[in-house]
């Protein structure tokens, strides 16, 4: 092969490594937007006691807001709910297998409720916390967990912790 083949093909590798770190770049300047997102536990409550599986279900929302100038999407949260401070258990909103363009879209300077169901075990919690559950006696609930938001080029998780 001569000279001037090999440095045709040696420009070309070099180009393209140049453009796919262009685009991390790229991508990466929107994480300090998806930084930026807020989540609060705005409500608990019960919809359904099931005596026979020994489980209550809640409906359980979260108020996320973009206060970034970029479009985003939430994709997961991640969460332990917590009842007057104790763990009641692990919930989970997902949309991982929505496409993106499927999902809530976060404009600038929106906020969204997200709802999710959340199921407590009789068998998880002592009796003492259920019975409380159950009966509406709980005064504060709140959360902790992760999001994971996303825009066009960029994804992360961020830590959170609210109650109410």
């Amino acid at each position: 092969m001569p000279l001037q083949s090999k440095m045709i093909v040696y420009v070309a590798i070099a180009g393209v490594l140049a453009m796919m770190g262009g685009i991390f770049y790229y991508g990466s300047l929107d994480n300090v937007h998806l930084n930026q997102i807020e989540v609060q536990l705005t409500s608990v409550e019960l919809i359904d006691v099931n005596t026979i599986d020994n489980q209550a279900s809640f409906d359980v929302t979260f108020l996320v807001k973009n206060p970034s100038e970029k479009t985003l999407t939430v994709s997961l949260i991640k969460y332990q709910l917590y009842g007057d401070e104790k763990l009641l258990g692990s919930g989970l909103y997902s949309t991982v297998d929505v496409m993106m363009h499927g999902r809530a879209a976060f404009f600038p300077n929106v906020e969204i409720p997200l709802k999710n169901i959340f199921v407590l075990s009789k068998s998880e919690v002592s009796a003492e916390i259920y019975q409380s559950a159950i009966e509406n006696k709980i005064n504060s609930f709140s959360a902790e967990g992760v999001i994971t938001t996303e825009s066009t080029w960029s994804l992360i998780e961020k830590e959170f912790k609210t109650g109410f």
